[in-house]
């Protein structure tokens, strides 16, 4: 009898394919391409009153797979779930074995944080079981989203209907992230710059050129201007007033001349000079925020395309005859940690390749600077150091091998010793005016040597760069030349790829799965667009944002969405639970949803059930009216409802005889009659020029002969009837006269 198998089922084929190459004949690795189940579409899918329970369904073409799985886990002695080891990865294992559960076998959860042969031994020995905490937090996430999708979309797209015929949507983390770029506009739109001069002196020594600037004249030091010249978002009027006070500076051209012309009369010589050594440390390991960071600023990557790349290098790639590699270890990651065994590996590789003294007495050690960090991963880095991205590029794509650079030499970098400079400041005065001129020299490349860290911001200017000759302290001076240069306060930069993603991580808004969805989202939804690599918002994204400020504004804010995210944590370590989490954010949203509805379609469609708005919704056929006041009530209209009701016109001097209220021109069935301006809740016609079109009356006092239900006065080709309410289910019908009829509607 042969001996059975094990199963192993992972996310993606590919990596099915480098995991099958590993473990041989013994096992069958299956995959199970992504989720499984989901949430049913078309439909809210959780049921509120039940302790917000989820409805999932089988995604569509998924049941072969699943069928598959199953299969195979029959036959098999053992099965693992290997699918990505973080909250995703958990919810997709959780619903692989809801699907293939077998009475009596176990299940087993496996994490592989590198696919190397290493890495995929280390987690068969350390199998466990599957983790519901951590799936009741991707469960929350997960309907949260579903919440605000199903009830806040619609709200949006029916507030902005005359504006766009877009789909619209409203998202937890994406609604915020929208905020803080229309934010950034708003206060790049309102910014006054301060216009300031500087004045440089060129001078001589030695027979050798050098500038210095301006930094003081009759003893007053120069503090050139920040900021606008109005107050900032966030800033009170003190704190405005305290900041402008502080400034001392060249106001204007003239001012300017008149110093300059100042200056070329008096004599120069060298007050002081100092040179002082400094260092600059290397930076941590990848994590997948600084990973979009970086891959932004240096490769101009989005960080949806950093983040498919990324995932390619830790499934495995495919180099020749070796076959599926897996060449860094999982991207998904907020930790900077590293194994002592990667360590240890790239502490030889450093003192082999480079030498001693580029190696650090002991091992750097890092510390994460975000918020909430989970650290069940390691940082981002290479699985085999000895794969440089040089010897493997003739098997990678441009994009693969660049990105591939990229995270090998910043784990290089990160365990090398630091830069070394020695900082050269020489202040050269007379006896009106102090100019300063600085300038740096690398003396100890470092960590240079491998790999050099990008910069969000430009340098403010180049002082760092001059060099500068050697000269002694009271040394005399001559002044060759003064020029003045122009300058304005800069308004805050609009953000882009990268300051986005560092921004959000800062404070504490998604996770790192998610910042290069959020991302993706808001460019397809064409809430904003891309101008020379920044994000500039759309005038349907200012539309968008402006309604969710004005109606959500408790709820779409960095703080809020930051403890949501504290919250849905403490799901996964098991402080709270879910129902606790889901609620608390549930309840709110509830009652400023019902406010806005109240607000801002009062005068709308209202719901024949209930009498609340009725909002836009849209399913599988198309757009719907839905009662605002869904799950609670579930009563819909076709979207025709909306038209004719936005297309109806006030009859002057026409009241209803019900209520007393304007009665509006509408259209029916047999052509245009009057209708109660307050239907639903008044249902009171009238004829117009004689015409015999109304609406159709219920008549409480009237049964139908058939089911005893309640009579409905109609018109038809022979005159007024009264039909059944319950039509079509019951055809029930009662002749009527002309007189009988009016009586009845007191026409």
């Amino acid at each position: 009898m042969s001996k059975k198998k094990n199963l192993i089922v992972v996310e993606s084929p590919t990596k099915a394919k480098t995991i099958n190459k590993y473990l041989g004949k013994d096992y069958i690795v299956e995959p199970s391409v992504g989720h499984i189940k989901d949430l049913k579409k078309h439909t809210l899918s959780v049921d509120i009153k039940n302790g917000f329970k989820p409805i999932y369904e089988i995604i569509r073409g998924k049941k072969d797979t699943i069928k598959k799985i199953r299969e195979e886990a029959t036959k098999c002695e053992k099965v693992y779930i290997a699918t990505d080891p973080d909250r995703e990865g958990e919810a997709i294992a959780w619903h692989i074995a809801e699907e293939i559960s077998i009475p009596g076998k176990k299940i087993e959860r496996v994490l592989f944080n590198e696919i190397t042969p290493k890495g995929i031994q280390e987690g068969l020995k350390n199998t466990r079981e599957l983790d519901e905490k951590l799936y009741s937090s991707q469960q929350a996430r997960r309907v949260l989203d579903r919440l605000i999708g199903f009830q806040i979309s619609p709200f949006v797209s029916n507030a902005l209907i005359k504006k766009s015929n877009l789909k619209l949507s409203a998202g937890r983390v994406q609604s915020v992230a929208l905020r803080l770029i229309c934010e950034r506009e708003e206060d790049i739109e309102n910014f006054v710059p301060f216009e300031y001069w500087n004045i440089l002196g060129k001078f001589e020594a030695n027979g050798k050129s050098f500038t210095g600037k301006l930094i003081e004249f009759d003893g007053v030091q120069i503090k050139n201007p920040e900021g606008s010249k109005t107050i900032q978002r966030g800033e009170t009027q003190k704190e405005f007033q305290k900041r402008i006070s502080n400034f001392v500076f060249i106001s204007s051209e003239e001012d300017a001349v008149k110093l300059v012309e100042r200056i070329k009369k008096e004599e120069y010589y060298v007050r002081s000079i100092k040179r002082n050594k400094f260092k600059s440390s290397p930076k941590p390991p990848f994590i997948t925020s600084t990973l979009q960071q970086e891959a932004a600023r240096k490769l101009g990557f989005s960080s949806k395309l950093t983040m498919m790349l990324a995932q390619r290098l830790y499934e495995g790639v495919s180099l020749g005859k070796e076959g599926n590699v897996g060449l860094i270890t999982y991207m998904r990651t907020d930790s900077v940690r590293v194994s002592q065994d990667a360590i240890s590996s790239v502490r030889n590789f450093i003192e082999t390749k480079f030498g001693k003294k580029y190696l650090p007495t002991k091992p750097n050690e890092y510390k994460s600077k975000s918020l909430n960090v989970q650290d069940a991963h390691e940082a981002i880095r290479p699985t085999y150091l000895e794969k440089t991205p040089e010897s493997l590029e003739k098997f990678l794509d441009k994009n693969l091998y660049e990105l591939y650079k990229l995270i090998y030499y910043r784990f290089v970098a990160s365990q090398m010793t630091a830069a070394e400079y020695e900082q050269t400041t020489i202040e050269i005065a007379s006896p009106s005016f102090v100019f300063r001129a600085s300038g740096r020299v690398l003396t100890f490349d470092g960590y240079l040597a491998v790999y050099q860290e990008s910069s969000d911001e430009s340098e403010k200017d180049d002082e760092s760069k001059v060099l500068l000759p050697q000269i002694h302290e009271n040394q005399k001076l001559t002044l060759i030349d003064v020029e003045t240069k122009y300058s304005q306060t800069q308004p805050p930069p609009r953000y882009n790829q990268a300051t986005l993603i560092k921004e959000l991580e800062e404070k504490g808004i998604g996770r790192p799965s998610t910042y290069a969805t959020i991302v993706s989202t808001l460019l397809d939804r064409k809430y904003i667009e891309l101008k020379k690599k920044a994000f500039v918002p759309t005038e349907l994204g200012k539309e968008v944002n402006g309604i969710l400020i004005n109606y959500f504004s408790d709820i779409f804010n960095v703080k809020f969405t930051a403890k949501m995210e504290d919250a849905l944590d403490t799901i996964a370590e098991g402080k709270s639970e879910y129902v606790q989490v889901v609620g608390s954010f549930f309840t709110p949203l509830s009652k400023l949803l019902e406010k806005a509805n109240n607000e801002i379609f009062e005068n709308g469609v209202k719901c024949d059930v209930c009498g609340a708005p009725m909002v836009i919704r849209v399913s599988k056929k198309g757009r719907f009216l839905g009662c605002s006041r869904y799950p609670n009530c579930q009563n819909t209209k076709p979207i025709t409802a909306f038209q004719e009701n936005k297309e109806q016109k006030i009859a002057e001097g026409i009241f209803c005889d019900e209520c007393g209220k304007p009665m509006v021109i509408r259209k029916g069935k047999y052509g245009e009659f009057y209708g109660c301006s307050d239907y639903p809740s008044c249902k009171g016609t009238k004829p117009i020029n004689g015409s015999k079109a109304f609406r159709p009356i219920e008549i409480q006092d009237e049964k139908c002969p058939k089911c005893k239900s309640t009579m409905v006065l109609r018109i038809g080709r022979n005159g007024y009837f009264l039909a059944c309410s319950r039509y079509p289910e019951c055809k029930g019908t009662k002749k009527i006269t002309k007189q009988e009829a009016e009586k009845l509607t007191k026409i």
